[in-house]
């Protein structure tokens, strides 16, 4: 009887610490250290030209956060009538002209700094790694291969279609 509910115990700490294992918080520096060592080698970026982009790039995404909030304090509450709708969403229209806007104007600058195509690959990198990492429940793999090695649990790679 002592064995079995030793036994049970030890079983029951060993699913409770390998559960605790599995579980990894969210960490907003890694993300963005993944996302830039990806985009880099995607977009073929050198050390010079990645020292001019990030900036860049980083200071377009504290300005676009700082929308974004806006955007989600304007429709936080359901509005109860047809005028307060409306004022919603043609607040939300602005607020997401001035995220074009933003987009548009360090567009500009980043090819000023960069040649254009690196730009283009740059934002391309940028949203493949954003969709894989979603698909991904936010966990980076473990090598940068471009993401070649991820593989869902029917064994298909992700990210091919049949």
């Amino acid at each position: 009887m002592k064995q079995t509910v030793l036994i049970l115990i030890l079983q029951l700490f060993m699913v409770v610490s390998m559960n605790a294992q599995g579980q990894q918080k969210f960490s907003a520096e890694k993300f963005d250290a993944d996302m830039e060592k990806f985009v880099t080698e995607q977009a073929k970026l050198t050390q010079q030209e990645a020292d001019k982009f990030f900036p860049l790039f980083r200071e377009m995404h504290q300005k676009q956060r700082a929308v974004y909030h806006k955007i989600r304090q304007a429709t936080k509450q359901q509005p109860a009538d047809d005028k307060t709708c409306e004022t919603t969403l043609k607040e939300c229209d602005k607020l997401n002209i001035e995220l074009r806007q933003i987009e548009q104007t360090y567009h500009q600058k980043m090819m000023k700094a960069i040649p254009a195509k690196k730009v283009y690959d740059a934002i391309m990198a940028e949203n493949n790694f954003h969709r894989r990492m979603m698909r991904g429940g936010f966990q980076a793999p473990t090598g940068f291969n471009g993401f070649q090695g991820w593989q869902n649990p029917f064994g298909q790679q992700r990210g091919k279609r049949r």
